[in-house]
This record gives C-alpha cells, sequence and structure tokens, in this order.
C-alpha cells in the first residue's frame, strides 16, 4: 500500500455497513441505483429512496446484499466499497415481462461465467490514492478463490477517470448500449461493458 493511503484498510462488510454502502453506490452507479429504487417505493411506504437502498443492503441474501461487499475504511469511517457478484447463466422465459426500458440497456449487458463488479465506489477525497486499483486486486482474488476466470462491469464512456482505470487494469471493452436519458440518470451517450481476466 502506497503511503498516499497509508491507514486504509479493506474489510467484509456487515449489515451495520448497509447506509454506506447505499451511498456508494448511489455514487458508483451515476443516479441508476437512484432511479431503481424510485421504482421500488411504493413497497417501501415512507421511505426515501436512499433508505430503499439501506433496506435491501442490510439482507442476508440476493445480489444486493452486505455479504458480496469488501468496504475500505480509514480511522474507523467506510470511505469506499466494492461490490461483486457472480453472473448467471439464465434462460429466456417467453412470458417474461418487458423490462423497464431506463433499465434494459443493463440489464441486457452481461457476461455469463464472470463475477461482476457491480459496485466500485471511494468518497470525494479518497478518489486517485491507488484505491481503486486495490479494489481492483481484491475482485480478481474473489474470482479464483470462487472458481471464475474473469471480470465484467459496467461503466459510462463519459466516466473518463474509470474509464482510464479499468483500461490500465486489463478490462477491455467488448460490448455498449445508448444510455436511456432519465432526470436521475448523470450521462448520457453510452453505457460499456468491460471484461478482464481474473
Amino acid at each position: 500500500m502506497s503511503e498516499r493511503n497509508a491507514g486504509v484498510t479493506f474489510r467484509a462488510s456487515t449489515a451495520e455497513d448497509a447506509r454506506r454502502i447505499a451511498e456508494l453506490f448511489s455514487v458508483s452507479s451515476d443516479g441508476v441505483v437512484d432511479y431503481v429504487w424510485m421504482t421500488l417505493a411504493p413497497e417501501y411506504p415512507g421511505l426515501e429512496p436512499i433508505e430503499i437502498g439501506a433496506v435491501r443492503y442490510a439482507a442476508e441474501e440476493g445480489n444486493f446484499s452486505y455479504t458480496n461487499c469488501v468496504v475500505a475504511e480509514r480511522e474507523g469511517a467506510v470511505i469506499g466499497q466494492l461490490c461483486t457478484y457472480p453472473v448467471e447463466e439464465t434462460a429466456e422465459d417467453p412470458g417474461d415481462q418487458p423490462a423497464d426500458p431506463i433499465l434494459e440497456p443493463y440489464a441486457r449487458l452481461e457476461i455469463p461465467g464472470t463475477l461482476y463488479i457491480s459496485s466500485l465506489a471511494l468518497f470525494e477525497g479518497f478518489r486517485g490514492m491507488g484505491l481503486g486499483t486495490e479494489m481492483i486486486s481484491i475482485a480478481r482474488d474473489q474470482a479464483r478463490e470462487r472458481g471464475f476466470g474473469a471480470l465484467s462491469l459496467l461503466v459510462f464512456e463519459q466516466n473518463m477517470g474509470a474509464v482510464k482505470l479499468y483500461k490500465r487494469e486489463g478490462f477491455r471493452e467488448v460490448d455498449r448500449a445508448a444510455v436511456v436519458p432519465h432526470p436521475l440518470i448523470n450521462h448520457t451517450g453510452d453505457v460499456l461493458l468491460m471484461y478482464a481476466e481474473a
């Protein structure tokens, strides 16, 4: 670990981290997850979107669970997170309802048989310190431990800092889709599907 990020430790997250995980997931998704939580509001009466996210991440099971997350801590405060889960092969069911058009591009872009980095985020003030590189290294270790030969992720092409990091870490673009504009989503242009060997 470099001198710049001395004092930062990584650990498996706990249910008590759920609120910070939700805040960081909002950062990494650039508004997409805020849209998801907004659409779920009828199922969680009285809760703000970020509170819905916290409730979901406090769950013991499912892709969006704290059990799939690692957090970065400094002086006892969570400053970053990495969340991963396997992309499973799914059989298309002709009776399936059509996807929400806003979310359809993200649902379509996936590589079954990879460990998916669903979120990699740091709060402002902790970026550019090499912590993102360390989290990708943790994800690679997780993939190998779980028998996956590759990682995948989605990133907005307009998020140039993140794209540069991923390319430097060996990720390459394998597909893309146009972002469906929405006031909550902070980017337009394309969302990229990227892949790297573990």
